[in-house]
């Protein structure tokens, strides 16, 4: 236990550390994100951050492994970890495609996944409402797939995916010190403090020095996605689905409506788009400072709201739990509606007679 005393502060200042280096290598060979008609920030940035933070969290893991009673298991989860930051980073110089993507994050989930690590609940607290095998693998996928793309979806600002994984890192901690003592809390601290070491040289004011690339919006999600599941052995202290995405429900909502907006549309799932949340609010004139506080600021409301639901039993619980999914869902829709009015006001289709819209 000292040692993972000491490892928390110390992941903070790793971090800052790593970050650094790899912030002054890519000046040096000039490992930049490429500017394209979806990007928003404009100079030659360097896109490598996630190794950086990645790295010391990972280390954080065989810590864990190493020096915690029966946690070898935590092994796989570090190479799953270092697959899907690899994998990231090979993504930041040369794009993969798209199945190459999928695989390797299905084997990455794998290794979660045959460490003993899934869903044991949907919703309730309690003994007798385990799923059954045949819904806990492929739901377990699902969510450690989607939940891997949508951090890498919400990655526009700086700051963002940076900032909601920081403090989803917290409230996760929060409550599984409340749930159990196991090694999952220690993970969370770190990676916390690993995502706060980054987001000294990510925020948005005055200017982000560095991205966290693919490789760490991946790595942030898969992390996010996978340590809910670590449990310590005791299913009945094991967090439910409801609450975990709750926890996350941000940038899951942004995925899925960005899988509905392409499946509407008639595209590809994984074709890119700047109609995600960030980039409805700019439209908006919002500033990235903005965007951050707003997306914050209703991040942490929900955080607190899941918070007091997993502190009480029955409707109480659900009742907040509800209340969580409700507000996120009005703010998407909201934004979404006023974000369509924004664009009719802009190329003006208000100043057009209803009859003559659609003569040419």
């Amino acid at each position: 236990m000292p040692l993972e005393l000491v490892y928390i502060p110390a992941a903070f200042f790793l971090s800052v550390a790593g970050v650094a280096l790899v912030l002054r290598l890519s000046h040096r060979y000039a490992w930049y994100d490429h500017v394209n008609e979806r990007k928003i920030h404009t100079g030659s940035i360097p896109r490598l951050g996630g190794l950086g933070f990645a790295s010391v969290s990972i280390l954080a893991v065989l810590v864990a492994a190493f020096t915690r009673e029966n946690s070898a298991r935590l092994l796989p989860v570090a190479a799953g970890m270092a697959l899907v930051l690899g994998a990231g980073i090979a993504d930041d110089f040369r794009p993969l495609a798209p199945r190459i993507k999928l695989l390797i994050q299905i084997a990455a989930a794998s290794c979660v996944i045959i460490s003993g690590y899934t869903f044991r609940r949907f919703v309730f607290m309690d003994q007798e409402t385990f799923f059954p095998v045949w819904i806990r693998y492929p739901l377990t996928f699902l969510w450690i797939a989607g939940l891997t793309n949508a951090v890498n979806f919400i990655d526009g600002v700086d700051g963002l995916a940076g900032g909601v994984a920081f403090l989803s890192a917290l409230f996760f901690a929060r409550i599984f010190m409340i749930l159990t003592g196991g090694p999952v809390v220690f993970l969370y601290f770190c990676l916390a403090a690993a995502t706060a070491g980054f987001l000294v040289f990510n925020a948005p004011i005055p200017r982000a020095k560095i991205f966290m690339g693919d490789g760490g919006s991946q790595f942030l999600g898969f992390s996010l996605a996978v340590l809910p599941l670590a449990r310590d052995g005791n299913d009945a202290v094991s967090l439910p689905f409801l609450y975990s995405a709750a926890l996350l429900v941000i940038p899951m909502l942004d995925i899925v409506a960005a899988i509905w907006r392409r499946v509407r549309d008639g595209k590809r799932v994984d074709s890119p788009d700047q109609a995600h949340i960030h980039h409805k609010l700019l439209n908006l004139g919002c500033t990235a400072v903005t965007v951050d506080l707003v997306i914050w600021t209703l991040h942490l409301a929900v955080g607190f709201l899941v918070y007091a639901s997993i502190q009480l039993r029955g409707i109480p619980s659900l009742a907040l739990l509800g209340a969580a999914y409700t507000s996120a869902a009005a703010f998407f829709v909201t934004v979404h509606f006023l974000n369509r009015r924004a664009i009719r006001r802009q190329t003006g289709e208000y100043s057009v007679p209803k009859e003559n819209r659609n003569a040419s």
